[in-house]
């Protein structure tokens, strides 16, 4: 693979933080990493998992970990691989370095690629975009080791795409591993999942938030230990929200959507409109990010709590209309570059009718 490190920005990075592939830290999945490190020592490794979670807990730390891992010690009863106590492959090998620079043949990587034309990057995995995987899978060199394939996310696959990635998955290459990193696990194609080993990753506490952010460099190291306590105190248990929180007013930011959302049916018409100024724009795009995180998570936990309440599926079903339909409306914004401001509108006047139910 060719290095990305000039070229245009990739759909599964964060900001300025290092990429899955360049980060070595790990913190919180100890558990899941054992059972993986287990599985090749016992010759068990599933070819397909699926690591799935909350999005931004560490989940494609965790599958770039362990390619790195199979790459580096392809021999499941070498000494060192025997001998480890976790699957931490060291950035100074050159293993990880060549994988840091995405210059590895043996690893592959799919993700929503970079649209030239419209200067953003498509909305979904195209899929010429799993073609081209699986020619350079059948392709690649080998060498007699592992080959690893990490799609970033599963979520991002349209039918047809996910489509031609279970054709690869159902018949795949000897010592093939593919990773499929799921931020909704419901939503894979059931055919596909049904041939994964299924690993799930729970949410972060707030003390391993704030060990990781520490561990991605000087930058994080430097702030205060007050701005890093309180992004993670509201990320609910993903690092990458507490990096958005840590962006300028983050955290003012994300109380005030808190209270708009707390106080549905009630809508604030004027304060909707002044979030929806705020959103639009290209320099905006992070905020946006933080709303529709903040909006998803919102919509999650008001089912979650009132199915627990013992709400009728009657009751709860204004919610799930109202989520397909912003799903839906924000997907097509994206999609057609609509005037965000009228989505803006649109997602509370659904909300305001799902929350009267």
């Amino acid at each position: 693979m060719k290095s990305d490190a000039d070229g245009p920005p990739e759909s599964d990075r964060f900001a300025d933080a290092p990429h899955p592939r360049e980060t070595h830290g790990f913190f919180g999945h100890a558990t899941a990493e054992r059972e993986l490190l287990e599985a090749f020592r016992q010759n068990k490794m599933a070819q397909a998992i699926i690591i799935s979670g909350p999005e931004g807990i560490g989940k494609a730390t965790l599958a770039w970990r362990l390619a790195r891992f199979l790459l580096a010690h392809p021999d499941p009863t070498a000494p060192e691989v025997v001998s480890a106590h976790s699957l931490h492959v060291p950035a100074e090998s050159p293993v990880s370095r060549r994988i840091a620079a995405l210059a590895l043949p043996d690893a592959f990587l799919l993700r929503r690629e970079w649209n030239e034309k419209t200067k953003k990057h498509f909305t979904e995995i195209r899929i010429e975009d799993v073609r081209k995987l699986i020619h350079l899978f059948h392709h690649g060199s080998g060498g007699g080791g592992w080959r690893v394939a990490i799609v970033d996310s599963v979520d991002d696959l349209n039918r047809s795409s996910a489509n031609a990635l279970l054709k690869l998955v159902e018949e795949p290459p000897e010592r093939s591993l593919f990773l499929l990193v799921a931020h909704q696990p419901g939503r894979i194609l059931p055919t596909i999942r049904s041939r994964c080993r299924k690993l799930a990753l729970g949410a972060l506490s707030e003390a391993e938030i704030v060990e990781a952010i520490r561990a991605l460099g000087p930058e994080w190291r430097d702030l205060s230990s007050e701005r890093v306590a309180a992004a993670a105190a509201g990320a609910e248990g993903s690092v990458r929200e507490a990096l958005r929180l840590l962006d300028g007013d983050g955290v003012a930011f994300d109380a005030s959507l808190k209270a708009m959302f707390a106080r549905l049916p009630q809508v604030d018409w004027l304060a909707v409109h002044t979030l929806a100024d705020r959103l639009t724009g290209r320099d905006n795009e992070l905020a946006y990010e933080t709303f529709m995180t903040a909006l998803y998570r919102f919509l999650d936990r008001t089912v979650r709590q009132r199915a627990e309440q013992g709400a009728s599926a009657a009751s709860l079903a204004p919610y799930a209309r109202a989520w397909d339909r912003i799903t839906q409306a924000a997907r097509d914004t994206e999609v057609f570059n609509f005037d965000k401001r009228a989505l803006i509108l649109s997602i509370f006047a659904d909300l305001e009718e799902a929350a009267r139910g």
